[in-house]
């Protein structure tokens, strides 16, 4: 089983590796056109064909750390999604991820914001709750989505504050 995180460094990181390694490897010719989800190590990398009820969702509630893409971990068992991410604690981290069915995506709480939890919204494919919002880091809240289709959640303490999520199932 295969954790993966995703921070706001790690991703800047990660970006400027990519786009190196992408310019090296135009140079150099080869590349087999594929579109760079296939168990190439490239689990995470964001991607532009967010959907548009996610993007909707996100957007129209000023979701924080959402930056118009969608982190793409299919073919991944688990995915970790930070809880209290941002430079005030009010974000999930990432806002929006693409998983394959049967993942189980985890929630860590990371300390900072004060007190949060993990609620579906409206819209969701299926219900679920991590129950009363706790501050302590550490704390984890897992859910395995089985049947595809789109994930929408918050934080009920700082659903103003725009502290949402999204996660689109695939097959």
């Amino acid at each position: 089983m295969m954790t993966r995180r995703l921070s706001r460094r790690r991703y800047v990181v990660g970006t400027g590796a990519a786009l190196t390694t992408g310019l090296l490897a135009g140079c150099s010719g080869g590349g087999d056109g594929g579109d760079g989800n296939g168990g190439d190590g490239s689990a995470g990398e964001p991607a532009d064909d967010v959907p548009s009820e996610i993007d909707d969702y996100l957007t129209e509630n000023e979701a924080r750390l959402y930056e118009g893409t969608i982190a793409d971990y299919t073919g991944e068992d688990e995915v970790v999604v930070d809880v209290g991410a941002g430079e005030v604690g009010f974000a999930f981290d990432p806002a929006a991820i693409r998983i394959s069915s049967s993942t189980t995506v985890v929630w860590e709480w990371t300390g900072e914001g004060g007190a949060h939890n993990v609620a579906s919204a409206e819209g969701s494919e299926s219900d679920f709750e991590s129950g009363d919002a706790v501050a302590e880091e550490g704390t984890t809240f897992e859910q395995s989505f089985d049947d595809t289709g789109i994930q929408l959640y918050y934080c009920t303490p700082h659903q103003s504050n725009g502290m949402h999520g999204a996660i689109e199932v695939v097959e």
